[in-house]
């Protein structure tokens, strides 16, 4: 159901985006307590994205979903930049990561653990390198199942 509810959200929100020069970063749909909640996540190139930006989109949006109803039930539209931990899943968010702090998670244990933080140092289409403090790890984008730039302080 989730899954169903993302994809037709994301074919609501990409022409919508693309008029307005902004990408589409991510879709999440969940309950939280006893509310469901549809986050997008917007970003561009050129500049950061502010608060105009999300209204807008907010405003289209929510008029594109109430004429689809794509979504049974009630829920809370959210649409907001990704912020500095950003999550990374297209080709292109790994290549533009590389040299910067990641936080990635695997499905199955690689050299014995599943949650990686260090540099994106590699990044060939096909797998990951990242740099931990002494270690490099090699890690397939097939058994990456979640990733995000990461903030070190």
């Amino acid at each position: 159901m989730s899954r169903q509810v993302t994809e037709a959200v994301e074919k609501l929100a990409k022409p919508i985006l693309e008029a307005e020069g902004l990408e589409l970063v991510d879709v999440e749909y969940k309950k939280e307590g006893n509310n469901w909640f549809l986050r997008i996540f917007i970003d561009r190139e050129e500049r950061p994205v502010d608060l105009d930006d999300c209204s807008r989109v907010s405003e289209k949006l929510s008029d594109s979903l109430d004429e689809a109803d794509p979504i049974p039930g009630a829920y809370i539209l959210e649409v907001s930049s990704p912020g500095a931990e950003r999550p990374l899943k297209k080709e292109k968010d790994f290549h533009k990561a590389v040299g910067k702090n990641v936080h990635i998670t695997t499905y199955e244990p690689i050299d014995g653990q599943k949650v990686f933080d260090g540099v994106l140092s590699q990044y060939d289409g096909v797998q990951l390198t990242i740099q931990e403090k002494k270690k490099s790890f090699q890690i397939p984008v097939e058994k990456v199942a979640k990733a995000r730039l990461s903030v070190v302080f």
